[in-house]
């Protein structure tokens, strides 16, 4: 008998790669195109429209010589790290409390994710109110007999970046809660069995165990999180405005300031292929560590 003629491999699955031609056709047209088109034309001193007048790389002298610039970048590193941190330690500890079927948990779950179904210019209109001196956290203490009592990080230049952080904990942590969550529903309940048996302390069968396990749903979250960060602008513009001054300014709002209330066009470019390259710097090594350690294995 004739061996049976195996399918040639482009073939395989025809229907689902022809569904995602128009998905990689936007992907290649929109994104590397405009790219590409924002890296050519950052190089440039297109002013209100772009134009083909190449000035080498005064613009990113000019970028880096910006006060503005230098301190968005600092507040997009101290918004990241917190952010990362606290959203992670948070959004897992009350995932890990919501596990051990408590009652009333859909309540729960329900209120702690409600958050995340508000927009961020929401967000940042109650935040706004809530810590504001006169009608916010501080009016209220105060007005309880407690005068000397302070707490206006809106306000205050050297801490406004904590008040914005704080919004976004709030509407983030319900939605990295449910990740995490459903992580540790996908846990085998042998496991906590055969934990309980060996009478491993509870602390120590999540941090040797299951977070080992829960590899994939950190890396789906952190990536999720770090799309958000990279990507700030809302909450800013809702709280601050990037004030006071421009204590809170950060790189996207820099980019919207100088594209079009500075009609800066070439300064606007620059400032974005400076984010992209941050992106790049941090995405690089760990698709390499991902996907190179997988092939090599």
């Amino acid at each position: 008998m004739h061996e049976a003629r195996r399918p040639n491999p482009l073939f395989r699955n025809l229907s689902a790669k022809i569904a995602a031609i128009p998905m990689i056709l936007t992907a290649l047209v929109v994104f590397a195109g405009g790219t590409i088109w924002t890296i050519i034309y950052s190089f440039t001193n297109s002013r209100l429209l772009p134009r083909e007048n190449f000035v080498g790389l005064d613009q990113y002298e000019r970028l880096w010589s910006s006060s503005k610039w230098i301190i968005s970048i600092q507040n997009l590193l101290i918004y990241g790290v917190c952010l990362l941190v606290f959203s992670l330690v948070v959004g897992f500890l009350l995932a890990a409390l919501l596990d051990q079927k408590i009652r009333f948990e859909n309540t729960f779950r329900t209120i702690f994710l409600y958050p995340f179904a508000l927009s961020f210019i929401v967000t940042g209109l109650v935040w706004q109110w809530i810590l504001n001196p006169q009608f916010g956290i501080e009016g209220i203490v105060r007005s309880l007999g407690w005068t000397s009592f302070s707490f206006d990080p809106l306000y205050n230049a050297d801490i406004v970046i904590y008040g914005i952080l704080i919004a976004a904990l709030w509407q983030s942590t319900g939605l990295i809660m449910c990740l995490m969550l459903a992580g540790l529903r996908g846990i085998d309940e042998d496991i906590w069995k055969a934990a309980r048996v060996d009478g491993i302390p509870m602390w120590k069968t999540y941090a040797f165990i299951v977070i080992p396990m829960m590899r994939p749903v950190f890396i789906t979250t952190l990536v999720i999180i770090a799309s958000g960060i990279v990507k700030v602008y809302d909450l800013v513009v809702a709280q601050t405005g990037g004030g006071p001054g421009i204590a809170s300014e950060v790189p996207a709002k820099y980019v919207y300031d100088a594209m079009f209330l500075s009609q800066n066009l070439g300064q606007g470019f620059a400032a974005s292929t400076m984010m992209l390259l941050t992106v790049l710097i941090v995405l690089i090594p760990w698709a390499y560590l991902e996907f190179g350690g997988k092939k090599r294995g």
